[in-house]
């Protein structure tokens, strides 16, 4: 089953055009990874998805149901627009924590204010969510009290806890320390292993080699190569080649 169906999807900023049409669809219990380079429209991709840039032409369908249409020129709702951001979470590269509320706290914030269950049933669900992130001694500290993967691992929690139907990363390792690298990554493998259905944007070559079952590689507001993640490998453009020489450099 189709999780998520994008088509002709573009975005300008003034005369700027950073999506030029992109196209691409992903399975349910599938992971796709976003790869290309600073500026090429992978973070103007995943806020579109999320509501949180409106595009000027294209659809969007979540489970077979056509969430955004470009194309119906009415105004699209602020309600219409918290809506469809429930379907997808999101976990931006600097956490974006709450300072002021501890772990458990972060965790069941918004599930609290949209009233998705009980206070008892929210809390249960978030202490077994902010157990499956390996932090359970951690539910009383502070954003300030954990590291950076901590931090992560929380915010991974906190988009679970809303049961989107898709979870996007933008570079959730891009602020960390190669040492904390490893400890998000082995929680969005666990999550593979669930049958979560995610998109990743990231420069981490070897782990979307490991956990992609599908890869695009995003360029100038375009898609230009597609396919496993066999790409990886084999890429066929000479930009995805070059890009990906890139890593083997360092």
């Amino acid at each position: 089953m189709i999780a998520l169906n994008v088509t002709g999807l573009k975005k300008s900023f003034g005369k700027t055009e950073v999506l030029k049409g992109i196209d691409f669809s992903v399975n349910k219990g599938e992971v796709l990874v976003i790869l290309g380079s600073s500026g090429g429209g992978k973070t103007t991709l995943l806020r579109c998805l999320n509501f949180l840039e409106i595009p000027q032409e294209g659809t969007i369908s979540v489970n077979g149901e056509t969430i955004f249409d470009a194309s119906d020129k009415k105004e699209i709702s602020e309600d219409k627009i918290k809506k469809n951001r429930l379907h997808f979470g999101l976990v931006f590269q600097q956490f974006n924590l709450f300072p002021q509320y501890n772990v458990l706290r972060n965790v069941t914030l918004a599930p609290s204010l949209l009233k998705k269950g009980s206070d008892e049933e929210i809390e249960k669900k978030a202490k077994e969510l902010i157990k499956k992130v390996g932090l359970s001694d951690k539910e009383n500290n502070y954003p300030c009290e954990l590291s950076g993967g901590q931090q992560q691992r929380v915010a991974i929690a906190r988009a679970l806890a809303m049961d989107p139907d898709i979870l996007c990363f933008d570079e959730p390792t891009s602020a960390l320390d190669p040492e904390l690298t490893g400890e998000v990554l082995r929680v969005i493998k666990s999550l593979k292993n669930n049958n979560m259905t995610m998109i990743i944007v990231t420069h981490e070559i070897d782990f979307a080699r490991e956990i992609a079952d599908k890869v695009i590689f995003v360029d100038n507001g375009i898609i230009l190569e597609e396919g496993t993640s066999d790409i990886l490998d084999n890429p066929v453009h000479e930009r995805t080649k070059s890009f990906l020489a890139s890593f083997s450099e360092k």
